[in-house]
């Protein structure tokens, strides 16, 4: 099953932690081969790695502005261990200061209005939270 929202319960379990905990999110990326925007958009076709990167720009200036950063990215080769069925582009790992910091993040008016550019390109993804007391800051 595809899904690039995140639940009600998933929403919940995070607010419910410690708010100032710094925390980095590892993003597993997969791209629908082109990108689905609605056909009243405007928007020129492109790919969906394309539509993911014209998300991908304001998110991490936004980041950024927050006092986080990407930590690293590369593009995805093999599934070594797991289901190999399961196949992904990119991987992505992004520290923010704090929970606080993340969700501060998700209600900038020019993050919201990215968003559109990450769901015409996403065709799956994972987010996993991690501690981000434990990255480390050399």
């Amino acid at each position: 099953m595809s899904t690039i929202r995140p639940s009600k319960e998933q929403i919940d379990a995070f607010r419910a932690a410690d708010r100032n905990q710094p925390v980095v999110m590892l993003n597993l990326l997969k791209y629908r081969i082109s990108a689905i925007y609605a056909e009243d958009s405007g928007r020129p076709p492109c790919s969906g790695r394309e539509a993911y990167q014209r998300y991908g720009a304001v998110a991490a200036e936004k980041v950024a502005e927050l006092g986080g950063r990407i930590v690293a990215g590369a593009k995805a080769e093999q599934t070594f261990i797991g289901d190999a069925d399961k196949t992904w582009d990119d991987v992505v790992f992004v520290y923010y200061p704090s929970r606080a910091a993340f969700f501060e993040m998700q209600m900038m008016p020019d993050y919201q209005a990215a968003l559109v550019h990450r769901d015409a390109g996403l065709e799956d993804t994972l987010l996993i939270q991690c501690d981000g007391k434990q990255l480390n800051h050399s």
